[in-house]
């Protein structure tokens, strides 16, 4: 398991970097969202990314980074080796949304687009770090990126006491998100542990969910969806696989019709831009896949195609 001071250092480490994202109560859903579209990067991913490469000895830097993304992740390892003066290379599914691509490219990382999906990206990335000695940087099966992914339980904790009593709600894909916001709140050594944590996936690619309610990830389909960065297997035997079964208190799934819907309401309803992967958190809200209350919705990126934005809106009139 993570040791909790980890979190303490990668709040310390990451500091100057990235932005306090805001907090918005819904008092008609009794829902406090966490916008971190408005993170730098425009996803939470930049947290974990910074404190991972942040935290290399020069050496390990110099060595080259390399990484697989389905976008998101790779800004913020991108972001970071600027910081440091590192060449970045992020390998990227041929399905990749184009804005997320270019936004990699434009942080000046070079991409290697692999056909396939994102567990084909992240193999070819682990087989090409492996072969030229460069330094590897997962996107969730580390425990310096789940630490720094926790800051954002730490940050809510701070500024709102009594969200450490509440029920979370966090998108799911590899699980470093929810691993660290879920140690975060039920590890800390002075504080009550009376959080629930909840994840939640598309039904498009529910790698996770069954990874943690029937022990496999055998057989899984894994289809096109509006939440890309949720999507793909587990790498085998990732360290977030024993965290969730530790800390996370259950995982639903949600359909695309309704990640959908609540990419068009958190528009209309609060003018946020967010993607898939954060409205799958939020719909599972909309949907009452929840009951308890208070929540605190994890909104985790905005970094949807525009016109796929767009469309969504126009469909759901």
């Amino acid at each position: 398991m993570i040791p909790y001071p980890w979190f303490e250092q990668a709040r310390s480490r990451i500091a100057a970097y990235i932005r306090h994202t805001p907090v918005t109560y819904d008092s008609a859903l009794d829902a406090y969202l966490k916008w971190e579209n408005h993170q730098v990067t425009g996803s939470f991913k930049a947290r974990g990314a910074l404190n991972k490469v942040l935290g290399l000895t020069a050496w390990e830097q110099q060595k080259g980074i390399v990484t697989a993304s389905a976008g998101n992740h790779g800004q913020g390892v991108a972001l970071a080796g600027q910081l440091v003066g590192a060449r970045v290379i992020v390998f990227v599914p041929e399905t990749a949304v184009a804005k997320k691509v270019q936004a990699i490219r434009n942080l000046q990382a070079e991409i290697h687009s692999v056909t396939g999906g994102y567990a084909q990206a992240e193999r070819a990335g682990i087989e090409h770090a492996r072969a030229t000695g460069s330094t590897w940087v997962s996107a969730y099966n580390d425990g310096q990126v789940i630490a720094g992914q926790g800051t954002i339980a730490l940050e809510d904790q701070d500024a709102f006491p009594k969200l450490a009593e509440a029920t979370w709600i966090v998108p799911v894909g590899g699980g470093g998100l929810i691993s660290g916001i879920a140690a975060v709140l039920k590890s800390h050594p002075n504080r009550s542990q009376a959080a629930r944590v909840i994840g939640v996936q598309s039904e498009a690619s529910a790698f996770m969910h069954h990874l943690y309610h029937f022990g496999t990830q055998e057989g899984v389909p894994d289809l096109p969806s509006l939440a890309d960065g949720l999507a793909g297997a587990v790498e085998h035997n990732s360290i977030t696989i024993p965290l969730v079964k530790k800390y996370v208190d259950d995982l639903v799934i949600v359909s695309e019709k309704e990640i959908a819907h609540a990419v068009a309401f958190a528009w209309r309803a609060y003018h946020e831009k967010i993607e898939g992967s954060a409205a799958a958190a939020l719909a599972a809200i909309l949907q009452h896949r929840i009951t308890s209350r208070p929540v605190v919705c994890l909104i985790s990126g905005g970094n949807i195609q525009p016109e796929i934005h767009a469309q969504i809106i126009s469909s759901q009139g």
